[in-house]
């Protein structure tokens, strides 16, 4: 018996007889359960969701859902018997249908004992105004919307939602994700989203997989993806640090030529002497105009509550550091901007 609600076991996912990802293994722990699949495009994410509806068979491993093999190389139970409900990013919506119809399609046979409110969805996806008008009549961010409320209102044991926000205005985006979560959680239907957005995985999933170079990379809790990246590849996908060389000093700390001693606990060991690539997030300098370390301010992105500062070391590195934006001076380009030493980390993360 398996202990989780969901598990991928060693499934190498294929389409068109190509292989996409390989060796995969992740789980849904607990019914009502969000787990993320994150990565760039292109790199097999859709593949792996066609795989578990039920639309592509695999030749490798098994798909379990709720203590049920539900694929393997010998078992393929088809998509209509799966109770998964697909989400696509495209258009799936049945053009001589109004969107009320597309919506409530086969709803029916699924309400009779589940307790879900159709009229809370419509409003939560804000799609009340365009429920009497067609398909064509309609922009493609509400069309994904209705996808979203047809998949939802069905209430499956397991839900799949392709890229589920990417038509959607980002200042109406948030809003959603948040009232999403809340719907998902209160109903407990286990979801798995498709991303290649990290903010939305880390914001909608409790576990996030990283899908790079046709593999799953890291599968863990968001917190861990960011703070504590396995991987050179994990962290130049985040695109959220910069690795600079350094030397191990210490059992505590190590080195840089531009930013001296640093600081810290090192979440893995490396011997006094060794030479590492040190990764350093925009969270982890903080400012301070007295201090003696100076460097030069090369761009500054705006970034609503932060700003982020780029700044150039003297061997010519560049160095993300995040700022809030009411800190009481500014910095222009081209000025000079002072890290506070000594600098301390919470963590040291090395490759």
């Amino acid at each position: 018996m398996s202990k989780n609600f969901f598990e991928i076991n060693n499934v190498t996912f294929a389409i068109g007889g190509k292989e996409k990802v390989y060796d995969v293994n992740i789980s849904i722990e607990k019914e009502g359960d969000i787990i993320c699949i994150l990565g760039p495009s292109g790199i097999g994410k859709t593949t792996m969701l066609r795989t578990i509806a039920g639309l592509e068979k695999i030749n490798k491993g098994q798909i379990i859902l709720k203590d049920k093999i539900i694929s393997s190389d010998k078992i393929h139970v088809e998509p209509e018997k799966r109770n998964i409900a697909l989400s696509f990013q495209e258009n799936s919506l049945f053009p001589h249908y109004t969107v009320d119809k597309n919506i409530h399609l086969g709803a029916k046979k699924f309400l009779i004992n589940k307790n879900i409110d159709s009229k809370e969805i419509i409003k939560i996806l804000n799609l009340e105004s365009v429920l009497n008008k067609y398909p064509h009549q309609i922009s493609a961010g509400e069309s994904q919307r209705a996808s979203l409320a047809r998949s939802l209102i069905s209430q499956p044991d397991l839900l799949l939602l392709d890229e589920p926000l990417s038509n959607v205005d980002q200042s109406f985006k948030e809003d959603i994700q948040v009232e999403l979560k809340q719907l998902l959680k209160k109903n407990k239907i286990s979801t798995i989203v498709v991303t290649h957005d990290s903010y939305e995985a880390f914001y909608l999933g409790s576990k996030c997989a990283l899908i790079l170079d046709n593999e799953v990379k890291q599968f863990d809790d968001p917190y861990n993806v960011y703070h504590f990246p396995n991987s050179v590849q994990v962290v130049n996908f985040l695109n959220r640090g910069i690795l600079l060389p350094a030397r191990v000093t210490s059992a505590n700390s190590l080195e840089n030529d531009d930013l001296g001693i640093i600081k810290g606990k090192f979440i893995k060991h490396y011997p006094t002497g060794s030479d590492v690539q040190l990764l350093l997030q925009p969270e982890d300098l903080e400012h301070d105009d007295d201090s003696n370390l100076q460097l030069e301010v090369v761009d500054r992105k705006f970034r609503g509550t932060n700003f982020i500062y780029t700044l150039k070391t003297p061997s010519n590195k560049l160095i993300p550091v995040a700022v809030h934006t009411h800190h009481w001076e500014q910095h222009e380009v081209n000025e000079k901007f002072g890290i506070k030493r000594p600098i301390q980390l919470e963590h040291i993360v090395c490759f």
